[in-house]
């Protein structure tokens, strides 16, 4: 077999190879991605260095750098999505390093930002949800959201602090303030888990018989910031009431892990609705075990206003 290097050798010879070899010489040599770089390094860089990393430079001129042909990070030209080419002088040649692009960055914040909020049967809308456009065209949500902003400004871990018991008419954004906490939080990087209620509690009739009862109370029970939506949505069974709900919050007590409920109820209507069981048993002492839990852990704040039935309320 003849030698590589004799087979370029006679390549070179070529009269449209070394034509073609020219024009891709200059042009890699004069494109504005590269032409900086060699002045910047020309004490380093000869031209037998250029000529060897041809393929290299124009492996980068090719491609988006700091992401300006790149709109977004799903919409990456690169050859490796969410890097961006820089040039380097790696011994005698010109070599290409990638790392992470402003889009590749800003996918990766936004991935451990979604990472840190868990939302258990809840709308994803309500993951979209922020301070900046809570509306106080209400007077009615003036309260609450003044008292949402108080507890992100002071919330630190390990600090005890009530969180809030939201309660008014469907419609009125109760849920959407807790996401815009949450979201707001998880800027800071606390983790918060935002669940609705009442299918919580269905699906955890299901787990027993899957054994994954212990599991699923463990992972609600010690998230470092819990929302419980639509509290006292339905009736619950003396089981879910005081094994589930009673555990959860003695707990969250005990931990001073900052816990927050939404309620079409206010504390007093909540206490007449846990008094009764599904079965109709009136268990008054019981009830008002979980309302004190609920009052220590939770300040309750009264929102009115008109339906915004666009947010989840």
């Amino acid at each position: 077999m003849e030698p590589i290097q004799n087979a370029f050798t006679a390549l070179m010879k070529n009269k449209q190879f070394q034509d073609t070899f020219e024009k891709m010489r200059h042009e890699v040599r004069s494109h504005p991605k590269v032409a900086p770089f060699l002045i910047q390094n020309k004490n380093e860089i000869t031209d037998d260095m250029i000529d060897k990393s041809l393929n290299k430079l124009y492996e980068y001129i090719g491609q988006s750098v700091e992401c300006h042909d790149c709109p977004t990070f799903e919409g990456c030209k690169n050859l490796v999505q969410g890097y961006h080419p820089h040039l380097i002088i790696q011994g005698k040649r010109i070599d290409v390093q990638y790392d992470r692009c402003p889009n590749g960055i800003k996918n990766d914040q936004r991935k451990k930002h979604e990472a840190l909020i868990k939302c258990l049967y809840l709308p994803k809308d309500v993951l979209q949800a922020s301070m900046s456009n809570l509306s106080l065209d209400d007077s009615g949500r003036f309260e609450a959201i003044s008292a949402a902003r108080q507890f992100i400004m002071g919330y630190e871990k390990g600090k005890m602090m009530q969180g809030l018991y939201l309660h008014g008419p469907f419609g009125v954004g109760k849920t959407y303030i807790l996401g815009a906490i949450a979201n707001e939080l998880a800027e800071e990087g606390i983790s918060s888990m935002l669940v609705y209620l009442p299918e919580f509690l269905r699906e955890l009739k299901s787990s027993i018989s899957e054994g994954t009862l212990e599991e699923k109370i463990e992972a609600v029970k010690k998230v470092e910031v819990l929302m419980l939506d639509d509290m006292g949505a339905e009736q619950m069974s003396s089981w879910a009431r005081d094994e589930i709900l009673g555990t959860i919050l003695q707990y969250r007590m005990l931990e001073k892990l900052p816990t927050f409920f939404t309620s079409n109820a206010d504390i007093t209507q909540l206490e007449h609705h846990l008094t009764y069981s599904q079965r109709g048993e009136e268990e008054r002492v019981k009830a008002a075990r979980i309302v004190d839990r609920v009052k220590y852990l939770a300040k309750p704040i009264s929102i009115s206003g008109s339906n915004r039935r666009h947010f989840t309320s």
